[in-house]
């Protein structure tokens, strides 16, 4: 019998006569009933036949992903590597990088396991075109004095390839490196010895006398090395190693602006901000260093309101007022020659193109790059300073875009429950009268279209159930009738919560960190189907065994995210992608239930069939890896379980130490064979001949 053809059976027989085959009818014949897609956004719900374009807007795609994201003719995401000049046939079809890169080596593929982070270089050199472009263009139009010259903030990503990469596409723009630490200036030497002999080498950060020494020597070797002060004891620091080395230096002062950004990163800004001098201690500097003789040591004025500058207003605002620092500094006979007006362009993250929200910026380079211009000219025009070389450490908005994570849905919470075999009736007929009370006016506010007091009724009903369950009463199986009876009427009146959960094969802590830590907000997007109509609203849940390991707010301010059926086992599976999360994210990222970084792929594009060439490849950590990150031994390890293999399992013992050996050499992450539903079902670990299970173990054996 169909289900809804005994419902008013149910508000006036008894609950013991009431049959269901479990089984509903979509959509309901409830009175005012609502299909089940009611809360997927209206711009689902529209057009009859769904296109590509209906999904490029229904995820912002247009504006956050402009110029480098696109969705193509075939309905996956693809790459625009050279920005707004990229021709047609240049684009790079992200699901053709995710085939080359899971496929299995027999088929032509790398072997690599997902999650996997895909790098574009490509765009990486066009966003550094593009900064230096904007800036270019300010000077030429405002009749400014001097020229830009950036540096990269390797906090940002230090990613060796990345590195190498903007020292080298940033070599014709005299771009430069900035460093934060020891082993970040070591860094950044060794590859600027490579760069334009002019760029720059900012040393931020607190400094003692090694870092000091480090940086005099990279004097010595021909670098253009600041030295930037953080703290004004400092000083003393820098004037004794540089006489103990023979090395004059150039230094930097680190100001503390009045100007204040008030968002989330603005606590580096203002008066009670992290870093930099006030007034007076810039001031006191000059005085020491005037009367050691070395004001012509101090070059550079170095300031921070904060990343992600929302406006240009705020922009101008803070340039203003260093701008006059430099200008004093300049009066007092100071050598000045660069302003640096550090971080801060910021990245529209959810698209909104507005300057009230962390996730995004009301401007673009070329305004960013106008503003500053002027600010800086208007200030050295009125007090008759030089104009200096501009410099800014516009990591995040250089880095942010050239990286996408790409990760698989691996399962979801069921559509509707499995059918209960036995007889509802039967199942229901153990409830207390005063739960079958419950049931009767559970039922009859469902016909009659009382929504929220069927939702009363059935929190009662659970309520009572469970109860009863507590007591000994009631089983199981009685217990997951109620709960299905419940989710049924619930489902077929559109009273039920329409959000589902999507288990997804990722660490949040590993590859998203700022969601987890600040809330930072990343377009997550489907790479594939999207000239399909999605049908569900989901949250991504993660493979960690913590509750905070999940993603339950999108760009937009939503609590879901539009996605599609993940297809039935063998068929092929559903692939997202995170992007924009180019900065900060692998520096960040932890080590939660010793789930390592994803694998990695370095995509150029090329004239070939498929429009891009893998140029690096690199396996994600393996588990081998991320234990001996927390100081375990996994050679030891492999030997101890061996001689127990030996011990207690002597047949089947060399296929143990195999099996132990492919674990220990196997990334954290879950193995899906995915991608092609003809593929050995070990195909994207890897090989599964017996050499190379062999051969792994003689890597963990002595």
């Amino acid at each position: 019998m169909p289900a809804l053809a005994c419902v008013d059976g149910a508000v006036t027989h008894p609950v013991y006569g009431f049959t269901w085959d479990g089984s509903l009818h979509v959509p309901g014949a409830f009175p005012g009933s609502i299909t089940a897609t009611a809360t997927i956004p209206n711009s689902l719900e529209r057009p009859v036949t769904w296109s590509t374009d209906h999904s490029a807007a229904l995820y912002k795609i247009d504006v956050w992903g402009a110029p480098y994201f696109t969705v193509n003719d075939a309905g996956n995401m693809s790459v625009r590597p050279f920005g707004s000049a990229t021709l047609p046939h240049q684009e790079i079809d992200l699901m053709k990088v995710v085939k080359k890169a899971a496929d299995p080596k027999s088929l032509g593929g790398l072997g690599l396991q997902l999650p996997v982070i895909v790098r574009l270089p490509d765009v990486l050199k066009n966003r550094l075109e593009s900064l230096h472009s904007a800036f270019h263009f300010a000077i030429e139009s405002n009749g400014y004095d001097s020229h830009y010259q950036g540096v990269y903030p390797v906090k940002c990503n230090q990613d060796r390839y990345i590195v190498q990469d903007i020292v080298e596409f940033g070599s014709t723009f005299r771009f430069g490196l900035e460093a934060g630490s020891k082993a970040e200036l070591l860094l950044s030497m060794s590859y600027l010895i490579r760069g334009s002999p002019d760029a720059l080498l900012i040393c931020n950060g607190y400094k003692d006398e090694e870092y000091v020494s480090l940086a005099l020597m990279g004097k010595s070797l021909a670098l253009n090395t600041v030295i930037v002060l953080e703290q004004e004891e400092e000083l003393d620091t820098v004037v004794k190693t540089s006489r103990k080395f023979g090395v004059r230096p150039v230094i930097g002062l680190r100001a503390k602006l009045r100007t204040k950004h008030s968002g989330h990163f603005g606590s580096t800004s203002g008066e009670n901000g992290k870093f930099g001098l006030t007034t007076s201690q810039i001031l006191s500097v000059a005085r020491k260093l005037q009367k050691l003789d070395m004001l012509d040591c101090l070059q550079l004025l170095h300031f921070h309101i904060g990343s992600q500058i929302p406006s240009t207003a705020l922009l101008a605002d803070g340039v203003g007022e260093a701008a006059q620092i430099y200008c004093e500094l300049a009066k007092l006979g100071a050598a000045m020659h660069v302003i640096d007006i550090g971080g801060g362009l910021g990245i529209d993250y959810d698209g909104s193109h507005s300057s009230c929200s962390d996730m995004s910026v009301g401007y673009g380079l070329d305004e960013y790059a106008s503003t500053v211009v002027r600010a800086i000219q208007y200030a050295c025009n009125q007090k008759q300073v030089r104009h200096p070389v501009i410099c800014s450490e516009s990591g995040r908005a250089l880095v942010s875009h050239h990286s996408v994570l790409i990760f698989e849905a691996v399962s979801t919470s069921a559509v509707v429950p499995e059918t209960i075999k036995q007889n509802l009736a039967y199942l229901l007929d153990a409830l207390e009268d005063e739960a079958r009370v419950d049931h009767r006016n559970l039922m009859a506010s469902a016909v009659l279209g009382e929504y929220e007091t069927y939702i009363i009724y059935a929190d009662q009903l659970k309520r009572r159930c469970v109860e009863q369950f507590k007591d000994g009463i009631l089983g199981l199986e009685h217990l997951a009738a109620v709960d299905l009876l419940c989710d049924l009427v619930a489902r077929e009146i559109g009273a039920s919560d329409p959000v589902r959960t999507y288990h997804v094969n990722l660490s949040i802590f590993s590859s998203i960190p700022d969601f987890w830590a600040i809330g930072q907000l990343f377009p997550i997007v489907p790479i594939h189907r999207l000239d399909q109509r999605p049908v569900v609203n989901g949250v991504l849940s993660d493979l960690t065994c913590d509750s905070d390991g999940k993603v339950n707010k999108f760009i937009g301010g939503s609590g879901s995210l539009p996605l599609h059926e993940i297809p039935v086992a063998g068929s092929g599976g559903y692939y997202l992608g995170m992007f924009l999360g180019g900065a900060y994210q692998e520096a960040l990222g932890g080590l939660h239930n010793l789930f390592g970084g994803p694998s990695v792929v370095r995509v150029s594009q090329s004239n070939g069939p498929h429009c891009f060439a893998v140029t690096q490849a690199v396996p994600g950590s393996s588990c081998a890896d991320v234990l001996r990150a927390m100081q375990h031994q996994p050679e030891l390890m492999f030997e101890a379980l061996k001689r127990r293999a030996e011990e207690y399992a002597r047949g089947d013992g060399d296929a143990i130490m195999c099996s132990l050996a492919r674990a220990f050499h196997s990334m954290p992450y879950l193995v899906y064979d995915a991608m092609d539903s003809e593929h050995d079902s070990t195909a994207l670990a890897g090989s599964s001949d017996d050499d190379v299970e062999w051969e792994f173990m003689r890597c963990l054996s002595f």
